[in-house]
Parts: structure tokens; sequence; C-alpha cells
């Protein structure tokens, strides 16, 4: 009799521990039991709590939409799911590709990158931001919403991060303090400030520029010292970052789209319920929708103020760009060999 107790006290440890086990990553993010959200069996779930980081401050569209995108999120979750934004790249010191090599960990468990930083994982991801491929945002959603967005999420998913939605940091503009650049030659010796992109290192090369991969986080003291010359970024970024403080010239030439990833770490949304995934994805995605829609409404407004404070804007034609497309035909034929024609005509479809 004895025996026999023994040996059912045992069977009911091991089935504790299994249960235990069942929570998987899901559970060990969780930081407090017992949130409202319920299921449709009446079962309570975790409550969640997730790092969500961000390379630009909370007042570009990238921080209005993180910050939306928490507020829907907690709504709908009934204050089950909620979300902290670290705006300025805080989590990883300004570095970017560590910035994402935490959400790979998942010692950061979301975040919102653009794709030109994900290019270091893979220079596949540099595709969508090859000079001059997406030429319009009409382009920009069809390749997006198409064979080129879905290519683009298998490969996040590749490295260990769950694509939840697509946003947009835009056009990508060209700023220096030194005069206005009308023609390739006019970026000629110039030190332009790059992100870690190996193409666009290549593409500045191709245009005479000295290009200077730095983070972004060390851009504003860089030009305020004569470090560099130049940089690019979207026009929302350049007004953000009080650039037009340190660079009086800008030159709008649309050369380069800029998508953004919001992603989590594979593992932990894996590890959640269904109904968890949808809530999260589908709020993101919302936030994304309202992120690209304020990013593009945004840009004649930002250009205006950009002008107030005294930066002398040149917009270059068709014909003048030309000449700049015509310098970098040797870089879309290097990176068709590298990432390959299919992966490339997917984003010209």
């Amino acid at each position: 009799m004895k025996k026999r107790f023994v040996n059912m006290a045992l069977v009911s440890l091991l089935a504790a521990v299994s249960l235990a086990g069942c929570g998987g990553q899901a559970g060990e993010q969780s930081q407090t039991a017992g949130g409202s959200g319920g299921d449709s069996s009446g079962a309570q779930k975790e409550e969640l709590k997730f790092k969500v980081s961000i390379t630009v401050s909370e007042s570009d569209t990238w921080g209005v939409a993180a910050n939306k995108w928490a507020e829907d999120l907690e709504k709908k979750s009934n204050g089950r799911i909620k979300l902290k934004i670290y705006p300025n790249e805080s989590l990883s010191n300004g570095n970017q590709p560590k910035g994402i090599e935490a959400v790979q960990n998942g010692s950061t468990e979301i975040s919102v990158h653009s794709t030109i930083i994900y290019s270091v994982l893979d220079p596949k991801f540099s595709v969508p931001s090859l000079p001059w491929l997406i030429p319009d945002y009409e382009q920009a959603d069809k390749a997006m919403n198409g064979e080129g967005g879905e290519k683009l999420k298998e490969l996040v998913r590749s490295k260990g991060i769950e694509p939840l939605a697509f946003g947009e940091s835009g056009y990508r503009q060209i700023t220096n303090s030194k005069k206005p650049i009308v023609t390739p030659e006019d970026l000629s010796g110039l030190k332009i400030r790059t992100p870690s992109m190996e193409m666009m290192v290549d593409t500045y090369k191709a245009f005479g520029a000295d290009p200077t991969v730095m983070n972004f986080a060390e851009v504003f003291t860089s030009l305020q010292q004569g470090v560099i010359d130049g940089q690019e970024n979207p026009l929302p970024i350049i007004l953000n970052s009080k650039l037009y403080e340190v660079q009086n010239q800008l030159t709008i030439w649309n050369y380069m789209y800029d998508p953004l990833v919001f992603g989590m770490n594979k593992k932990l949304y894996d590890s959640l319920d269904p109904e968890t995934q949808q809530l999260i994805k589908e709020t993101a995605q919302e936030a994304a929708q309202y992120q690209k829609e304020l990013n593009r409404q945004q840009d004649a407004e930002v250009l205006a103020k950009l002008k107030e404070h005294g930066m002398q804007v040149t917009e270059l034609t068709p014909e003048q760009i030309k000449a700049f497309q015509e310098k970098v035909k040797p870089v879309i034929d290097k990176y068709e060999g590298i990432v390959g024609k299919e992966l490339l005509d997917a984003f010209r479809k």
C-alpha cells in the first residue's frame, strides 16, 4: 500500500512538472499572471509586457505609430498585453545592428527597424532600397503588398524574427553643408554618412563621394564638428533630428525607398496562443498602415518647415536624375548577382 502511494505521488509530480514546462517563452516574458484577456474557454491568460525598440525619436512617425500600437493593443486585450516603447535606439546604445541582434536573441522582444539595417544580416535585404528601383509610392505599395513583400517576410523569418507588418521611413534625400547637389560630379569627394549597408557604400562610391559608415546617434555631432560633410535620410528624420542646424543644403531626389519591419522575436511569437498572435499582428498592421499614411501626408509639410529653417532646397528633375541612374547601373548589376534576379524582379513587378 505504501509503495502504491509513493508511485501515485511520483506520477502527480511528473505531471505537474510537465504542465509547468508548457509555459514556454511566452510565460518567461510575462511579468504578471492573471490578465483579463480571456479566451473562448474562459481560462485566464497571463499578462504580457514587451519592450519595443525604435531607432528614432517618439516625435517621428515611427514613434507616433509605435505609441498608437501600444495603446490599441492594451485596449483590445483589455489591459493584458502592454508594450513599452524605447526610442532613439536606447536599448542598444545607439547601435542599430545590435538592436536587431537583441530581437534575434530575445533580450528585446520587438523592434521597428529599417531593412537597410537588416542588410547587415543578409545583403538580400538591400533589394527594396536599390537606387531608384522603386520610384514612387504606388510602386512601393504594389511591391510590398505583393510577391516582393512575401519574399521579404520569408527572409525576416529565416533570421529568427517574425515580421508583423511593414511600415516605411519613406524616400531618402541628401543634405550637405558645402554646395547644392545637382549632378553626380557635385558629390565628388564629399564625406557622406551612410548606415551599415554595403550597397549604400557602393552607391556613393559610384557617385565619386567618400561614404562614411556611422551610427545615426553620432551624426548630428559629426556634422557639427565637420567630421562629415553630409548625410541622407527621409525628410521627417532630417526635421525631427534638427539637422537643419548643421546643414544648409537639401536635395530632393527620391533615390531610395526605405521600408520598416515591425518585427518580433520568432521563438516568442511562436510560443503565443493563436488568439494572442492574431491580436498582436492585427494591431501592428493597423499601426504600420497609420504610420505610412502619416509619413506620406507629412512630406510637403515637412519640406516647407525645412525651408523655413533656412535650408536651400534643390528638387531634381527626371532628366537630372538620369545622370545619377547611369552612374549606379554597375551597382544594380552587382547586386543582381548577389541577391538573384528572381528576388530583384519580385520588386520590379
